[in-house]
């Protein structure tokens, strides 16, 4: 009987003389067939080996240059299928070789963002030893509730959040934290920990319970925080947007006004969330000045480094940071500039104990006071959540294989390179940066100016034209699939491009690439 897998793809058992008969049964092999089934095992590594095959070929393409970050197309392209993909879930099922297929083409309709010329996100780049981690997460699937089902995991989660604290610069015995499922959610419970830690009857009686609060945070910061205080009941009328300067970064002047003239209102400050890493600028807020602020006028200060954080492991870069010690609490996002694999970020608080008696609610089912062992290591109730994903072993096992230095090289790299680009965007007349400072983080805005447009006179007209570039550019760039790169307006200021480091694997010539395709893709607007 003829194998009718594609060899290319499906080449199970290399090396056995069962191959070929190991080949033909996949084709007619369903899921069924695999462990738990009596006699699945041979199927089951066979089916996993060619499995590990396309990742691994996936990984490879991903570095190589001359691979495409993105294939392309419409949704309704994808939606209608696409040389035998299709997302059309069957009544029966289809076989192990169909599944290997569409594990192939789903990578392959996906975006690269390991790919050393993907620039669009702040997570960005593909650690060997990251995904190592989160195949051994998803081998184990566990929960991170009690110490009873995740006894290492929660070990890892404790040893990493000691040692994330220190680095903040906490005492041993302060602090407290959870790994969450990413930075909005530690945003939000850093609001739902500092309402409760100045009105703990809301946990009970509600919201109808307290004044009318105010919460402060700069017009640069992450809407995470407006979405919280929705979430939350606080009302996103009741967030008080604080002016910044031209660089990104409240101003404290103006946070002061903000807290008087909310109280002159009736309103009742209780929160600040100073940014440490703004997303579009990358601007770090003076965070001793605000720190200053909050202890005078007795409210908690959150510091969001969902992207600045990874800058603590910087000698070289942490004192952008400078103050972050005084914070009540703070977001950071390993996924970020540390590259861990999504997701993977942490919320920290200074106050110890606060976080359980927040969320505590006791289930019986989970969390038994007389069972063998410390039930302290039991931490699933100081989370809003029950089920938690296991998002610590993979940062554990990277800083196994880094080092604390490692992370701290890492971090250099990426912001050389965002040096590099502004330097080059000052030498060419083709581009214009949005504000002349050099970067404090890796995030870099410019504007691309085609032939068209570079005689024309500051105006409303040139911005108008402007605002168009950039999302054309990006439209023809996606298309081809060389590069990526995100693009947003800010304020008055028409469409800019904003490229972000964080792929270690990312080096000059890409960027070189990068500003000579932007000029390819966009002479002719």
């Amino acid at each position: 009987m003829d194998c009718c897998c594609d060899r290319e793809h499906l080449s199970f058992m290399k090396g056995l003389c069962v191959c070929v008969c190991v080949c033909v049964c996949v084709c007619v092999s369903v899921c069924a067939d695999l462990l738990p089934a009596s006699c699945g095992e041979e199927m089951t590594r066979g089916f996993l080996q060619e499995l590990v095959d396309i990742l691994l070929g996936f990984i490879c393409k991903s570095n190589q240059r001359s691979s495409k970050v993105l294939d392309f197309h419409h949704p309704h392209q994808l939606k209608e299928g696409l040389e035998g993909f299709s997302l059309d879930l069957p009544d029966q099922p289809e076989t192990l070789e169909q599944l290997l297929v569409d594990c192939r083409d789903t990578l392959k309709y996906g975006v690269s963002t390991g790919h050393p010329r993907f620039f669009n996100q702040l997570s960005s780049g593909l650690d060997v030893i990251g995904v190592a981690g989160e195949w051994l997460t998803s081998t184990a699937n566990t929960n991170m509730f009690t110490y009873e089902v995740s006894p290492v995991f929660l070990l890892i989660e404790e040893v990493l959040l000691k040692k994330m604290r220190s680095i903040v610069g906490w005492a041993d015995d302060e602090g407290d934290g959870l790994f969450c499922p990413g930075g909005t959610i530690s945003n939000l419970y850093s609001i739902l920990l500092a309402r409760y830690h100045f009105y703990p009857e809301v946990k009970t009686r509600g919201m109808g319970a307290l004044p009318r609060l105010a919460m402060f945070t700069s017009e640069h910061s992450h809407y995470s925080v407006k979405k919280s205080a929705a979430v939350l009941g606080i009302g996103t009328e009741n967030v008080v947007v604080v002016k910044c300067d031209e660089r990104g970064k409240i101003i404290p002047a103006a946070l002061e006004t903000s807290i008087a003239t909310a109280k002159e209102k009736g309103l009742v400050p209780f929160y600040v969330n100073a940014t440490a890493g703004t997303t579009v600028y990358g601007a770090f807020d003076p965070l001793n000045a605000i720190a200053d602020i909050c202890h005078s006028h007795t409210l908690w200060m959150h510091v969001d480094a969902a992207w600045g954080g990874g800058l603590l492991m910087s000698d070289r870069h942490r004192m952008k940071l400078q103050g972050i010690e005084r914070a009540c609490s703070v977001t950071w996002n390993p996924h970020k500039m540390m590259g861990v694999p999504l997701q993977c970020s942490a919320i920290l608080v200074k106050k110890r104990g606060l976080l359980q008696e927040c969320n505590k609610l006791g289930a019986q089912y989970l969390f038994q006071m007389d069972k063998p062992y410390d039930v302290s290591y039991d931490t699933g109730d100081k989370s809003i959540q029950c089920g938690r994903h296991v998002d610590v072993f993979k940062l554990w096992l990277m800083w196994k294989a880094k080092g604390s230095d490692g992370f701290g090289s890492q971090v250099n790299k990426c912001l050389e390179n965002a040096e590099y680009l502004y330097d080059q965007l000052q030498k060419r007349t083709e581009f214009e940066l949005v504000f002349k400072n050099k970067p404090e983080h890796s995030n870099v805005c410019f504007w691309y100016i085609p032939p068209s447009l570079r005689s024309l006179p500051p105006g409303s007209d040139r911005d108008r034209r402007l605002h168009q570039v950039a999302p054309r550019i990006k439209g023809r760039m996606m298309e081809k699939g060389s590069v990526l790169i995100g693009y947003q307006p800010l304020g008055t200021k028409v469409n800019f491009f904003r490229c972000v480091f964080s792929n270690p694997a990312t080096q000059q010539e890409d960027i070189d690439f990068l500003l000579d395709e932007i000029c390819k893709l966009g002479a002719d607007l």
